[in-house]
């Protein structure tokens, strides 16, 4: 509960501006790109050039408070640049492996997307996204969540959501969470009842995520937030393929049964080309309720090994908590203290922040040399 959150920074590169060991004259902030940004350490820890000037942009820290977290790109590349970033977006970035990503839909402003992922079900995966919602709704920022396990959905569950989503002409509209009021889209909230399964193959669940994506009507989001299922099949490839993902978070539990699975969640994103943010060890230890001894329940933590073995952020160890499972099942997870994945928030605020700016400088130079 008052565990602090742990951090690694990723494994030393070969040379060049995102090695382990900058150069004397620190990182070029001309050559950092968005492309490399998520595995660079001056951008971990705090002296990524790009990433001051952002600060400055702002006049703060750019990592709290509230309404969106993207710097503009018009204070580094003008006007047109930010135009020109922002209408990429609405398109679609047409990168992962020459599919094209879906556009979001008119009414839509989604700002950045962040997917959580585990590749090994019983993690905890569906609980550190509703975690992850909560902490960013608290942190002022605007934040919905789209549950792409359609088979086995679980996150209006914990948020106590008993109503159905309505639709009109103009597409679904997500049912919003009773405390912060955070937008939610689920199978199961257009399903008769909760308990009935959804007994569909693969292509009709990735159609079913498409469709959460451009036909819900989200409206003005700074993260939107994917709850994966586990492995690595239809879902989270189309996810990976189809969305504009900013990065995904991984979660573990610190089983080696669960750890040689998550890795393949991990070697995924990396063939996939998408961003990881890092790793959250979920189910680390347990306290004793009567002395507060310690009590490590699935094993020694693997977290800080694993992120080092697999070259990612260590971004929390979070325990084993009776009354997160309490308020899970009575639909009060945002009563929750969400204290100790501040610094894992913070975190992913921040390179969201600098991974968006860079994208934006990006994308105006291309119009630009279009326009040559």
């Amino acid at each position: 509960m008052t565990e602090e959150t742990e951090r690694t920074q990723p494994g030393a590169h070969d040379g060049g501006p995102h090695s382990g060991q900058p150069a004397a004259d620190g990182p070029s902030e001309e050559a950092c790109t968005s492309g490399t940004c998520s595995s660079c350490p001056s951008m971990h820890d705090g002296t990524c050039p790009s990433l001051e000037s952002g600060r400055r942009a702002q006049g703060g820290d750019g990592a709290g408070g509230s309404g969106s977290a993207t710097v503009s790109a018009a204070d580094e590349t003008g006007d047109d640049a930010a135009a020109g970033a922002d209408d990429g977006r609405k398109r679609g970035d047409p990168r992962a492996h020459g599919i094209e990503k879906l556009p979001q839909g008119q009414f839509n402003r989604i700002t950045h997307v962040i997917a959580v992922m585990s590749g090994k079900g019983g993690v905890g995966k569906s609980s550190v996204t509703a975690l992850l919602a909560t902490s960013l709704s608290r942190a002022g920022y605007s934040v919905g969540v789209l549950d792409a396990d359609v088979t086995g959905p679980s996150i209006p569950k914990m948020f106590g959501m008993k109503r159905h989503a309505n639709s009109f002409e103009f597409g679904l509209l997500p049912v919003r969470s009773e405390i912060l009021k955070i937008p939610v889209m689920s199978i199961n909230l257009l399903l008769p009842g909760e308990d009935d399964p959804v007994i569909w193959r693969g292509p009709i669940i990735a159609n079913v995520v498409k469709q959460f994506w451009t036909d819900v009507i989200w409206g003005d989001l700074d993260f939107l937030l994917v709850d994966l299922p586990p492995g690595t099949g239809d879902a989270p490839l189309t996810v990976m393929q189809s969305l504009p993902l900013d990065g995904i978070v991984i979660v573990s539990s610190p089983q080696d049964l669960a750890v040689m699975v998550v890795k393949k969640a991990i070697k995924m994103a990396k063939l996939m080309k998408t961003h990881i943010f890092g790793l959250i060890e979920n189910m680390s230890y347990a306290t004793c309720p009567k002395c507060g001894e310690k009590l490590e329940v699935f094993g020694s933590s693997k977290g800080q090994a694993v992120a080092e073995a697999t070259d990612i952020p260590l971004l929390a160890t979070l325990p084993l908590d009776p009354q997160l499972s309490a308020l899970c099942d009575a639909g009060r997870v945002e009563d929750y203290d969400t204290a100790h994945l501040a610094g894992a928030v913070d975190f992913i605020v921040k390179l969201t922040d600098h991974v968006g700016h860079l994208r934006a400088k990006e994308e105006g130079a291309a119009e630009a040399a279009k326009a040559q």
